[in-house]
């Protein structure tokens, strides 16, 4: 049986090739996704068929304590984050998104679009497809007025995340997957209001985020989209950086790189756990968006800019290598961490972290804060493995991005988390999507007390 149904997923998903190859250039996103869903329940179906019963990786009690890392519990194929390599894409690197992604005219770096059609389909899009979803995108832009005023009315001493969750929750007055479930869409069909929700949310996010920065920072009146340019350029435009192709270069790679990350990180299993109640997309993506809060998963790149301005205060414009290493030895025996070094699960230089320092060289080589970043990644890891401080002395993706927004002049720190927010709605959205479409159950994992684990335990050898 399991033979016949993989020879059958195996026969679908070549027909589905074919006309691929035929007919990509005529098809919307949605309509693929139409032809993909079957396939893929297929592909489940079979691998569920072939190893359902079987032992996937011990479990220690040092897991359950310890947050659940590394737990093997979630199934996203989106992303997967390999130890040495990084993080891949549909089992593409960062690198070879950059080289066959389609770009803007005269661009350099893959467009958003592209990333979000890799996320849902694992295909390269062609150039007529990104287009298509940049217009799509940008005739869904526009935001309810009582949105609007629910910004507006925010003081500009409440914090943007905040602002931003307020705003992307308040959305869910017209969500498509709301009504349909209010009015009894069979399963089958729950992943095409989800699907719409999806595309909303991700269009309407530049002008909350640039509506918020142009309130909270007095930047002036809010620019309309331009249904004619991409998605990365509009939110530069609405940030009031749209007249610098540069920094739309860099909202380009920014927003491509801080996708996805696994299913396992906080914005993204939050995310997912919501939505496994059914809840809609907004509110499972503004769920997300207070997690990405935390000081411990959207903050860190503050927290590098700051140690590093605290560092250049200090030490100077153009110190010593020896004097960098003088602070890094005081950061460390001063029982602080280096920000923006070490990672969960890398074990080499973050791929993200080179892919921003090769736009940095491209673009700001003597930028006074860039050459430091470059000092700290040449002196940093030796230290660390020195100190016996980190399994992975390397740098992250936070070790940059902070550094390049400010060389534009976005300076505002506290709004460095929505723009990370705009991003990972990518990765957020297309697993809501899958998850719906593939039927994925209500989470709700196993939890053990003490009294129950030393129980467990009583007597038992080690």
């Amino acid at each position: 049986m399991f033979r016949s149904a993989l020879a059958q997923s195996r026969r679908a998903a070549a027909r589905s090739a074919r006309f691929a190859s035929t007919s990509a250039k005529q098809q919307t996103l949605k309509e693929r996704l139409a032809e993909l869903i079957p396939v893929e329940l297929e592909n489940v179906k079979a691998a569920r068929a072939a190893h359902g019963k079987k032992s996937f990786g011990p479990v220690v009690v040092d897991q359950l304590y310890g947050g659940m890392r590394g737990l093997p519990a979630l199934i996203w194929e989106g992303s997967v984050l390999d130890a040495e390599e990084g993080i891949r894409f549909r089992g593409k690197t960062i690198p070879e998104c950059q080289e066959l992604l389609p770009k803007a005219p005269g661009g350099q770096e893959p467009l958003p679009e592209a990333l979000f059609w890799l996320l849902l389909t694992g295909e390269v899009p062609t150039q007529e497809q990104v287009t298509a979803l940049s217009k799509d995108w940008a005739a869904r832009a526009a935001i309810p007025e009582f949105v609007q005023e629910i910004i507006d009315r925010c003081p500009p001493t409440l914090h943007p995340m905040s602002q931003f969750s307020l705003a992307v929750t308040a959305l869910n007055h017209d969500s498509a997957f709301a009504k349909a479930y209010q009015e009894g869409v069979s399963k089958k069909e729950y992943w095409g209001p989800t699907f719409e929700d999806s595309m909303d949310l991700i269009a309407k996010l530049p002008n909350i985020a640039g509506r918020i920065y142009r309130n909270v920072y007095g930047q002036g009146k809010l620019p309309a989209i331009n249904a004619d340019k991409d998605y990365s350029w509009n939110l530069a435009n609405l940030l009031g950086f749209g007249e610098s192709p540069e920094f739309v270069e860099l909202m380009r790679l920014y927003i491509t790189i801080h996708s996805d990350h696994e299913g396992g990180n906080v914005s993204a299993h939050t995310g997912k756990l919501v939505g496994s109640a059914l809840s809609d997309p907004f509110l499972a993506f503004g769920a997300s968006l207070n997690g990405l809060a935390g000081p411990l998963h959207g903050l860190a790149n503050q927290e590098v800019l700051l140690w590093l301005r605290k560092m250049q205060s200090k030490i100077g414009e153009n110190a010593s290598d020896e004097a960098v290493k003088e602070y890094v030895w005081s950061t460390l025996k001063g029982g602080q961490v280096v920000p923006g070094y070490g990672h969960a699960v890398l074990r080499k230089t973050d791929p993200r972290y080179m892919a921003q320092r090769e736009f940095a060289l491209k673009h700001l080589p003597e930028d006074p804060l860039f050459k430091l970043v470059g000092q700290v990644y040449n002196i940093v890891p030796s230290i660390l493995l020195e100190a016996g401080k980190a399994k992975n002395p390397w740098p992250n993706v936070d070790a940059h991005s902070g550094v390049l927004l400010t060389h534009y002049g976005l300076t505002q720190m506290q709004f460095y988390t929505v723009l990370f927010g705009v991003s990972r709605a990518f990765g957020v959205a297309a697993q809501l999507i899958w998850d719906r479409a593939l039927g994925a159950p209500l989470e709700r994992p196993k939890s053990y007390s003490t009294a129950a684990i030393n129980k467990m335990f009583k007597d038992k050898t080690a």
